[in-house]
């Protein structure tokens, strides 16, 4: 599982935020915890939009999404055999090379 945490306001990024962890976890077969602030920042016109979420190993999203406007502690039930379950699926860890690129990661 990887923790994204964020501070991320309106604009271009909103769009993204929706996208990119989605994607990080089905090319890694893992569980995200995208964590995101909400609300208007102290000093400068930040408005942070939240929308923190979980999502699977298939890119899907665990549960409502968290809401734009106020906080909200998201609590997700996570099912770990999942992974194992996609890995052997996709079969991206099985057919891995690491000897074809064990020169380019040595210290």
């Amino acid at each position: 599982m990887v923790y994204n945490p964020s501070a991320t306001h309106r604009g271009l990024s909103a769009h993204l935020w929706r996208l990119e962890q989605p994607a990080a976890a089905v090319a890694n077969e893992y569980f995200v915890a995208a964590i995101n602030r909400v609300g208007q920042e102290e000093y400068g016109d930040n408005d942070f939009y939240g929308t923190s979420y979980f999502v699977d190993p298939r890119g899907q999203f665990v549960g409502d999404v968290a809401s734009d406007t106020k906080e909200e502690l998201v609590v997700r039930d996570l099912d770990f055999d999942l992974v194992e379950d996609v890995r052997q699926q996709w079969a991206f860890y099985r057919d891995r090379r690491p000897d074809a690129y064990e020169g380019l990661v040595r210290p």
